[in-house]
């Protein structure tokens, strides 16, 4: 189980050490710094779980030094303040510039740890919020299926979550690759730490290295998704759109275990494990020069493949009442079985949104249908209702001609812009439908809508549809 990491800042060299034994001896790691240039340089090493900060040192108080991390975009972390003559102005102020909690010295060992405790819980209830309402859409807790395929890649997850190397999950677009993502981590040996998910689509079209490692000036540190991921797993989810440029910094930090951001002049180590998703062969991407060969050697260490919902038939039945579950257990919809007939309709669909588009097709039938069983009926209304799934063939006389004297990021852009405009006017404006003609994640659809400067809200066809 990963320790906890406290930084104790404190110019007394008595206290910062016997603080030190103390926590160590209650399963902490803990790291001291004995003024405010230490305190710095200790936080730009490793973001800390929580911080024990003194108010009064020689150099700069504590107060002005809360205030300077407070500056760059708020705490990090929790961070409890110590004083052995601390007014009710001091505590007031750092209370309003972010501090958790105000001890007293001599400090009493079981209200000490006590504050500590409750402070990390503080952190850990924190960052788990701010992890739920980044999330799309509830996924299934882990994979579920007894059909062949499934059984296989259960057999390779349980042999790769015993390990803590990266790990490369190649599936077509709503496969529940987050979902076995979480299932590693739940099993890994970094369970205890955190899973940070990055929709690699979503970063900053020129700013992904920066998002990715932080930077750091002499104001100080601002903490890419690296040192959030430190101790748990990064999850590089749609790993194939990151930039170029960014490809290369992360596959040199992999290599080196260790990276440097943006302004700063010493490297900081690496301690997490990687778990990449991809929607596109990686190896085709590598031979036409669209993805990284050393990223990629540094992640495709265990590969592992998701089959697609319509290789998967036989596990319908498990999934329908698990989504069902999932559904009554969350919204408090009546919880419907699927009749055999109805069962026997959705194996023959083709399914090209996979578990997305079965997840939103029993989600549907729930909030629409009454409280007995789904019939074949319903069914056949529900995928009636849905986008066309039939191939589309190119549009005669619409052929796109690419100008092969542009550079490959314009010529991309150019057809991207050219494709979902496309699939913009056939969804008649609405982003839900181009998500699912796309096969996009609608985040990462309204990101890159905005970065190729297609405007939703204009007409798309004639007689005016809005996007929505």
């Amino acid at each position: 189980m990963p320790s906890a990491q406290i930084l104790v800042v404190d110019d007394e060299p008595d206290i910062r050490e016997s603080v030190k034994d103390i926590l160590e001896d209650e399963g902490y790691a803990v790291t001291v710094a004995g003024n405010a240039a230490e305190a710095r340089e200790a936080r730009r090493a490793r973001r800390p779980d929580l911080v024990l900060l003194d108010v009064w040192m020689p150099d700069l108080d504590g107060v002005s030094l809360l205030r300077e991390w407070g500056e760059r975009g708020g705490l990090p972390c929790p961070v409890v303040m110590m004083s052995g003559h601390g007014t009710i102005e001091t505590a007031v102020e750092a209370t309003r510039l972010g501090a958790y909690d105000f001890v007293e010295k001599p400090i009493a060992l079981a209200k000490l740890l006590l504050t500590l405790r409750r402070a990390l819980d503080h952190g850990r209830l924190t960052a788990e919020n701010e992890g739920l309402r980044r999330e799309l859409a509830p996924a299934l807790a882990e994979p579920v299926g007894a059909g062949r395929a499934m059984q296989a890649l259960k057999a390779q997850l349980e042999r790769a979550a015993a390990t803590d190397a990266p790990v490369l999950v190649h599936g077509e677009p709503g496969t529940g690759k987050e979902t076995l993502a979480r299932w590693l981590h739940a099993r890994g040996p970094r369970r205890q730490g955190p899973f940070v998910r990055v929709a690699v689509g979503a970063l900053p079209r020129s700013g992904a290295s920066a998002a990715l490692f932080g930077t750091e000036d002499a104001r100080g540190v601002a903490y890419g998704l690296l040192d959030a991921a430190q101790g748990g797993v990064l999850f590089l989810d749609g790993v194939e759109q990151l930039e170029t440029e960014a490809q290369r910094a992360l596959a040199g930090a992999l290599e080196a275990r260790g990276f440097t951001r943006a302004g700063a002049a010493a490297p900081v180590a690496i301690d997490l494990r990687v778990v990449a998703a991809s929607a596109v062969d990686l190896a085709e991407a590598t031979a036409t020069g669209r993805f990284d060969e050393a990223l990629r050697y540094q992640l495709d260490v265990l590969p592992l493949r998701v089959p697609p919902l319509r290789e998967r038939a036989d596990d319908l039945p498990d999934l329908t009442d698990a989504f069902a579950e999932q559904f009554a257990r969350r919204d408090g919809l009546a919880y419907r079985r699927f009749s055999t007939a109805a069962q026997n309709r959705l194996r023959q669909h083709p399914w090209p949104g996979n578990l997305r588009e079965l997840r939103n097709l029993v989600q549907r039938l729930l909030i629409l249908g009454g409280s007995g069983d789904v019939d074949l009926a319903e069914v056949e209304m529900a995928l009636g209702n849905a986008v066309a799934t039939a191939p589309r063939r190119a549009v005669a006389g619409g052929a796109f001609e690419i100008d092969y004297g542009l550079p490959l990021r314009e010529a991309r852009d150019a057809f991207e812009r050219n494709y979902l405009t496309h699939l913009l006017k056939e969804a008649q404006g609405s982003v839900g439908k181009l998500a699912m003609m796309s096969g996009m994640e609608r985040t990462h659809l309204y990101r890159k809508l905005r970065d190729l400067s297609i405007d939703i809200r204009g007409p798309v066809r004639d007689g005016g549809a809005q996007g929505n």
